[in-house]
């Protein structure tokens, strides 16, 4: 976890947003905001300061030296410092070497690179290389104002940011006079003689150590901290950096001292304005969570408050070595607090084992039931936004207070309204019936139970005996003066099964007379003809259960004061994870939240976004296709003038192409939220008085900009053209290559005990669902997060050993072997036993490097015109047939928490058990590796031969290639998974995708193509170019 994750909520006195403010890219954007938190700049692609990556550049192994950034970026790094000083190092070659290869990876290349070299030449060719806007460090006065301006000029021309030292002609400064003074000279020569800019000024006023017992280091840190706030407040737009391992120098092998003064040190640099540095994140402990007397010994040294600060941190140190956390479990003093301490303790720990005993301690206290919530449980949840808002609490955390909070509102609810509705005429609490009519509506609705129409007889197989998603419904059930067909009571949701009848003119007027009366009365009503129900069953019970789904999540205080807001999923997309933490955190801020589910039409989220009056609607998605949903829906709201702010997330999401794609096309606010950490920040400048008008407007010019940058830089990138392109395909000497004939051709299912899938599961994508980030098992020690992803992981597995023991699950797969050749450069055709069927690739178009290629799947797979047989695979798994219906039963509970871990353990599981099977396919089924030896661990780092790709992901982002693989392997009949209209597969914890066995096969990443290649393949695919721009339109340079 990031540092930056450590100090949210503290001040950093940057210039406004929208205003001027430091902006870098990667292939995403990196812009400096107020609401930007300290940005961390990953320092482990350094030869100078990491031994295993210089290591790994001596030797060449520019591959693995590529996993080091890689991890840096999952760790949380938002910048990579990348430094090839070394005295046997050919600087210029690594450096550029190792910049193009980071420029192929999408996952490492999306944040910017510092080039960090004292040679200038190095720096240089970092810059001609460099992906995006970068930063470069660094230069300084050290050498005179000319070889300053000189490459300075060079920087600006290049188009980058600069890191300056405070260093000129006579030194470093050490003195908060000296810092100021080189500061303020070197922004005067850069601002008015260079014409650089001020807001991409970077400046590193110097850490150095402190309680290193001499007299003339008492104020390193100190000045430090003036420096950063002078600077902030006279050099208009310039920024702080920094390495704050330097303060800790003389501590040296204590860690513990270490870890509290780097986490003192930051918390009082970015109070003073200090925006960016290189921190090692194992290296910090919480802030509040230091031991109070170390913490006001460190901060003694730091503030020079004593003149013996020195020697007390000496001596006090000497007690912490060794020191072990003490286990939290252990101190049950909290139970001896005041009722406000005990519930306030329970909410942020999560703990609900007391949590009913306290709440009615405080409803006795209390005057109303409703002051318990509107007080007691607001004070604590208060407490948890706050921390969670200042990087001090992690995801799971929230969502286990949430728990906590929906279990204490359950309790209390009885106490604060009547009973809910049952229905029946003998309860005269629930006045279902008319008393009046009731006698001659029982005889009716007696005689409709027994003679029910085909359609109904049809339906209420499915619902009755709580068949759909565990609710209750009842069938011909008298409200009021009618008699409904169908009804879920809890859900207060009426189906109504039409026959002909409802046709006529004088039934359609009864018809809408009886619905409005139930509306008014507090009911959903939902209308399905008799041809609907017998003809396509499934779409009618997929729309029942979506109704069901759309549940109101009630806030804290159960008012939702803070606002509404409207969560779903869009049409086609099946993933919610994400989606529900997102609400759950949104709720636990005094958010109502509407929750509609996954797979919901646009028709159906503005129809309730305008009749639930909401102040936001959310939007997510995680398949590309469902970023066209985005933007028609947003076409559809503008239409109908609508004038709701709507908030975007989920994976296949970006702040560009919100910027790009979908903000054009609505005139109201659209802002782009990567993490549930920023989306109560996000809501709350959306609706607050005060701050809604400034944040749209800013966030409108911030949009404009980036995307004006973005179609700018588009217009720059030089493309081939599709022809010169396939001329320079990936090469393979097939003369030296000769296929491996599969023991086994044809299809066949797969069946697996789940217990065989748990040693597959890669762990680390567990944790970044839950915004917890750092790769496993070192996740589970790291200083930051280690305690929290300990706590979740023993979750995990406790209930991952109920779900193999207990068999919650299902795993289903089936797999396809075929004989195959590439036709026409791109295509790869396939002999079955029912005939010919072809796969489609497509091919990278952006002009590389020379001697790089531009690759396409097909170009793995032998041509036919060289006569040798070749063979591509394809396969579908899913664990997913039971997670839904866990889920549920969790959420019933008012269980969020393990209703969102059994998702996302459906998911590990999903991918397991890819792994397991492409395992079986490359050593048994297929062969071609039968040698292989490898660990899980070498499994998760795609360290075997020949690769599985999947449509929608880098190398092939077409999803319409997903029905081919159904019709190949007859997908729905064999194992049940389904394709959504936008092809997400149904259960959503299911993985699709093709074998490849050639050794020189690898995974690599599409990119932007051009129109040439999109009218071609449109016509390979036998389509219209509207109907391919519409499914590839995430990859369409718009030039």
């Amino acid at each position: 976890m990031s540092e930056s994750n450590i100090n949210k909520n503290l001040s950093v006195s940057v210039p406004p947003s929208g205003v001027r403010g430091l902006k870098l890219s990667g292939l995403e954007p990196l812009i400096v905001t107020p609401e930007t938190n300290f940005v961390n700049v990953g320092e482990r692609t350094n030869v100078t300061g990491s031994r295993k990556f210089l290591r790994l550049i001596k030797e060449e192994k520019y591959n693995e030296a590529l996993s080091v950034a890689r991890e840096q970026v999952e760790g949380g790094a938002q910048i990579i410092d990348v430094n090839m000083d070394e005295g046997m190092l050919d600087g210029v070659y690594a450096m550029t070497k190792f910049l193009n290869l980071i420029a192929a990876e999408p996952d490492i290349a999306r944040v910017p690179v510092m080039i960090d070299s004292s040679k200038w030449e190095i720096i240089e060719a970092g810059l001609k290389v460099i992906q995006g806007k970068g930063v470069v460090n660094s230069i300084s006065l050290k050498e005179g104002e000319a070889t300053f301006i000189h490459h300075a000029k060079l920087i600006k021309r290049y188009g980058a940011a600069v890191i300056v030292m405070a260093f000129d002609e006579n030194g470093q400064a050490d003195t908060y006079e000296r810092r100021i003074e080189i500061c303020k000279r070197s922004y005067d020569i850069l601002v008015n003689q260079v014409g650089f800019p001020a807001e991409d000024i970077i400046f590193d006023p110097n850490i150095f150590p402190v309680a290193t017992g001499m007299e003339e280091h008492k104020l390193n840190a100190l000045d430090f901290f003036r420096a950063t706030k002078w600077i902030r407040e006279n050099l208009p737009y310039a920024n702080i950096s920094g390495g704050v391992s330097n303060v800790s120098f003389s501590f040296r092998g204590n860690d513990k001292v270490r870890e509290a003064m780097h986490s003192a040190f930051l918390y009082h640099a970015i109070q003073n304005g200090m925006t960016m540095g290189i921190v090692n994140p194992e290296m910090l402990e919480i802030y509040d969570e230091i031991d109070p007397v170390l913490l006001e010994h460190v901060e003694d040294v730091l503030l020079n408050r004593r003149e013996d600060a020195t020697e007390r941190l000496l001596d006090l140190a000497e007690s912490f070595k060794g020191d072990v956390k003490s286990n939290e479990k252990a101190i049950a003093e909290w139970r001896n607090g005041s009722v406000q301490e005990r519930l306030t303790h329970s909410l942020v720990k999560g703990i609900d084992e007391f949590i009913e005993i306290d709440i009615e301690e405080a409803r006795q206290l209390a005057k109303k039931p409703i002051e318990v919530i509107e007080i007691n449980l607001m004070a604590g949840m208060n407490v948890v936004g706050d921390l969670f808002g200042s990087g001090k609490m992690f995801l799971p955390q929230v969502v286990k207070s949430a728990r906590v909070m929906k279990k204490a509102v359950a309790y209390l609810l009885p106490y604060i309204s009547p009973p809910t509705p049952e229905g029946g005429a003998k309860k005269q609490s629930w006045n279902t019936a008319s008393p009046m009519l009731y006698k001659a509506l029982k005889e009716k609705a007696k005689e409709m139970r027994n003679k029910p129409t085909e359609a109904e007889k049809l339906l209420w197989n499915v619902l009755s005996n709580k068949g759909l998603d565990g609710y209750k419904f009842r069938r011909q059930h008298i409200i009021g003066e009618y008699i409904v067909d169908f009804v879920c009571l809890e859900k207060k949701l009426v189906i109504e099964v039409d026959g002909s009848i409802h046709n006529l003119k004088e039934q359609i007027e009864r018809d809408k007379l009886r619905t409005e009366w139930l509306e008014q009365n507090g009911f959903i009503v939902k209308r399905y003809s008799n041809n609907q129900v017998l003809k396509d069953l499934f779409s009618t019970v997929e729309s029942i259960s979506r109704e069901l789904s759309a549940i109101s999540v009630a806030t804290p205080s159960g008012a939702g004061g803070a606002g509404k807001i409207l969560m779903a999923t869009v049409k086609g997309d099946v993933h919610d994870i994400g989606k529900n933490i997102v609400s759950v955190v949104l709720a636990c801020n005094n958010f109502e939240i509407i929750d509609l589910g996954v797979m919901v039409p646009p028709e159906k989220i503005i129809e309730t976004a305008i009749k639930e009056n909401v102040d936001i609607i959310g939007l997510s998605g995680l398949i590309t296709p469902s970023l066209d949903e985005m933007v028609y829906l947003a076409k559809e709201m503008d239409k109908l003038n609508i004038k709701i702010p709507v908030m975007i997330g989920g994976a296949t999401t970006s702040r560009a192409h919100t910027a790009v794609k979908i903000a054009p096309e609505y005139k109201e606010t659209v802002v782009h939220v990567n993490d549930a950490s920023r989306a109560v920040t996000v809501a709350t400048n959306l609706l607050q008085p005060d701050t809604k008008v400034t944040y749209a407007k800013l966030l409108r010019e911030e949009y404009d900009t980036l995307r004006e940058g973005y179609l700018n830089r588009s217009r720059e990138k030089n493309f081939l053209s599709i022809d010169e392109a396939r001329k320079n395909k990936f090469k393979i000497d097939w003369n030296k290559f000769e296929p491996v004939k599969p023991n086994f051709i044809g299809t066949k299912t797969v069946e697996v005990e789940l217990s065989e899938l748990v040693d597959f599961i890669d762990w680390t994508p567990f944790f970044q669902s839950w915004e917890l980030y750092g790769k496993y098992p070192a996740i589970l020690t790291d200083e930051i997060v280690g305690e929290q992803a300990t706590h979740l992981f023993e979750d995990a597995q406790k209930m991952l050993s109920q779900i193999v023991s207990e068999k919650w699950f299902s795993a289903k797969g089936i797999l396809g072997i075929f004989p195959a050749n590439t036709i026409n450069h791109d295509d790869i055709e396939l002999v079955t036993s029912s005939g010919v069927e072809k796969f489609l690739s497509l091919r990278q178009q952006s002009q590389k490097t020379a001697g790089a290629p531009n690759i396409a799947l097909a170009d793995f797979i032998a041509p036919k015109e060289i006569g040798k047989q070749d063979y591509i695979g394809c396969f579908c798994v899913s664990t997913g047939f039971g997670v839904d219906e866990k889920a549920s039963a969790f959420e019933k509970q008012l269980d969020d928490y393990n209703s969102i871990l059994v998702k996302a353990l459906g998911d590990r599981l999903a991918e397991a058990f890819a792994e397991y099977l492409h395992l079986k396919v490359r050593k048994e089924i297929w062969g071609y590796a039968s040698e292989e030896v490898l660990s899980n661990e070498d499994l998760i780092k795609e360290q075997y031969k020949g690769i599985r790709p999947a449509p929608g992901y880098p190398a092939c982002p077409d999803h319409l290639e997903k029905p081919t693989i159904w019709k190949l392997l007859n997908v729905e009949q064999e194992i049940g998974v389904k394709l959504t209209e936008s092809m997400a597969m149904w259960p959503a914890s299911s993985v699709s995708g093709y074998y490849f066995a050639n050794p020189e096969s690898k995974y690599f990443g599409l990119g932007k193509i051009k129109k040439d290649q999109l009218e071609d393949y449109a016509k390979r695919r036998n389509s219209s170019v509207e109907q391919a721009e519409k499914w590839l339109s995430p990859n369409l340079s718009p030039t």
